[in-house]
């Protein structure tokens, strides 16, 4: 994870990096010696000294160190936040790239929850990776050392006394700080985790949790889960107030042997008296360099959580190593597709959902594909557009193996609910094609037969559709979806369910509707029931990932008694 997501930026921006740590010690140097003189200056004036130019040159030396003190850490943040930007870019670029080819793939596998909290939690949390660990850590450890040589030059052995006592705040707390916080951070995520699972849950079904009476239900679930976070979140604040407390009284000890060993050091004549007060005062501006490091290092376990998590979207980096595939020219002609003994299993101790399937589909072949839930259409489907691949076998295309990039140049997809943006009919035609004129956008409304209902409206294609397409009926925003999928094009379509939840009446025209604009494309129509078959050119039925039937409606009411007696209860329905 870190060889995939952080080590690759910092050798990309370590130039960067290097300054914004540089920035970050002349700060802190700064400081210090701004207290340094400052103490110095305090004890050499109330000695009431003869000549003014003693004082003289350290006044001059307190105003450059209050200017750098203010400057160098300005500087910091700016070069800090700056690298934080740009890598950030590069992470939202990169997840997009990779979300966006898989998407069907990744919403088989992930709940909304799930992706939404990588996206907003995870991401955003990274961004503390490199401004509240790796800078402040790298930062105090080289105060740490550069104190260590400093104070070596005046004595070794309080040296290694305060090298020993300043590293229970740079390495021994902050380790305790580790493993205390490992569980917490962890537990922290993983119930912000459910949150979002459980509100994503009730803003998508909060009509059906209305209608069964259960509000108060999912409410109670949300209340317990979110008390629960509360209550580890005060444990945590409640360890960070004691761990302060402990930090300052170890530093109230580094202040006190500081005062200790300068009084030593009169005393022996080894240093004049008003070197107290500045060896004293510095060691506040060191000391606070110092104690960020336990905050930095506890956060470690939620960082390593969010790498593994955003990991877990992607087996391979695309946004970095994809090729682009070109995509293939058919002259015109409608491809022959082949599935080749091919097979699906959606994890590897699961069952294959498609089991050894081959199939040949000739060009503009209309094709029903039926079957009880969890028998493989939808899967079948995904894999005939590209979005997944078959774990055994190949899918091809007048022999050229089937890919992601032909979604939209020789594939189009109708979902069972297709989406339509808050934005007008012409704009959410435009999906389909960007550059389509408005004679090309009416044309496809006709095709659709919705155009008629379109041009009674005020503003006719240039109508805003509202969120969701409310203002249209279900069976108009299916025919808005279906022109879309014309506007592209392509010489197959693949429709997954498009008239699920209409009447009967509705679904007829619209599945009409439908064969009559696509009479010249292979049509690949996956459904749960048998109302239109008769429309079709042939009818595939699918148990257990296998074709378990397969012929022309008229051969298969004649000759199979199962699937003439389902066709007859869907034409009662």
């Amino acid at each position: 994870m870190m060889h995939n997501w952080i080590i690759p930026y910092i050798k990309r921006y370590k130039g960067r990096m290097f300054l914004s740590v540089l920035f970050a010690c002349l700060g802190v140097i700064s400081g210090a010696m701004l207290l340094f003189v400052s103490g110095y200056l305090i004890s050499k004036s109330s000695l009431r000294p003869e000549n003014i130019m003693i004082v003289y040159v350290p006044v001059v030396a307190v105003r450059a160190f209050s200017i750098m003190q203010a400057v160098f850490p300005y500087l910091e943040k700016l070069v800090s936040h700056d690298i934080v930007l740009r890598i950030l870019s590069k992470y939202r670029n990169r997840l997009y790239y990779l979300l966006e080819p898989q998407a069907i793939f990744l919403q088989s596998r992930f709940q909304t929850g799930d992706i939404l909290s990588v996206l907003s939690d995870d991401i955003e949390k990274l961004q503390d990776f490199y401004i509240k660990t790796i800078i402040p850590s790298i930062t105090g450890v080289a105060i740490y050392t550069l104190f260590a040589i400093t104070l070596g030059f005046f004595d070794v052995v309080f040296m290694v006394l305060m090298l020993a006592v300043l590293g229970v705040i740079v390495f021994i707390v902050p380790m305790i700080s580790y493993y205390t916080m490992k569980k917490n951070h962890l537990f922290i995520k993983e119930k912000r985790k459910t949150l979002y699972q459980q509100m994503t849950d009730a803003a998508f079904g909060q009509l059906d949790w209305i209608v069964s009476g259960r509000v108060k239900e999912v409410e109670q679930a949300i209340a317990t889960e979110n008390k629960a976070l509360m209550d580890k979140e005060k444990n945590v604040y409640r360890w960070h107030h004691l761990r302060a407390a402990f930090l300052r009284f170890v530093v109230g000890i580094v202040i006190i042997l500081m005062m200790y060993w300068t009084n030593l050091q009169v005393g022996d004549t080894a240093m004049t008296s008003t070197l107290i007060a500045a060896f004293v005062l510095m060691m506040f501006s060191v000391t606070d360099a110092l104690l960020p490091i336990s905050d930095a290092v506890e956060e470690v376990p939620t960082y390593i959580d969010s790498l593994d998590r955003m990991e877990q979207l992607s087996i391979e980096d695309q946004s970095e190593h994809a090729t682009i595939t070109a995509i293939p020219e058919f002259q015109g002609q409608i491809p022959v597709i082949d599935l080749d003994h091919i097979s699906y299993r959606y994890n590897q101790t699961a069952k294959p959902v498609i089991d050894q399937l081959s199939l040949s589909i000739v060009p503009g072949e209309k094709i029903a594909v039926l079957g009880k839930s969890g028998t493989g259409k939808s899967t079948l489907l995904k894999l005939l557009a590209g979005v997944m691949e078959p774990d055994a076998g190949t899918i091809t295309m007048n022999g050229l193996k089937m890919e992601t990039e032909y979604i939209g140049s020789v594939v189009s997809v109708l979902n069972q609910k297709a989406h339509l943006f808050h934005t007008t009919i012409a704009n959410n035609l435009r999906i389909g094609k960007a550059d389509a004129t408005d004679e090309e956008i009416i044309i496809a409304l006709e095709q659709a037969q919705i155009m008629d209902l379109i041009a009674t409206l005020p503003e006719g294609i240039h109508t805003q559709m509202d969120e969701m397409g409310q203002r249209f009926s279900g069976g108009e925003r299916q025919r808005i979806a279906f022109a879309r999928v014309l506007l592209q094009q392509t010489p197959i379509i693949l429709m997954d369910e498009p008239t699920t939840g209409l009447d009967p009446k509705t679904e007829r025209e619209l599945l009409d509707t439908m064969l009559t604009a696509a009479k010249d494309k292979t049509i690949i129509w996956v459904t749960h029931h048998l109302a239109g078959a008769e429309m079709m050119d042939k009818i595939i039925f699918l148990d257990q990932g296998k074709i378990a039937l397969y012929g022309t409606h008229s051969n298969l009411i004649e000759s199979n008694d199962y699937y003439r007696s389902l066709y007859e209860m869907d034409q009662i329905m």
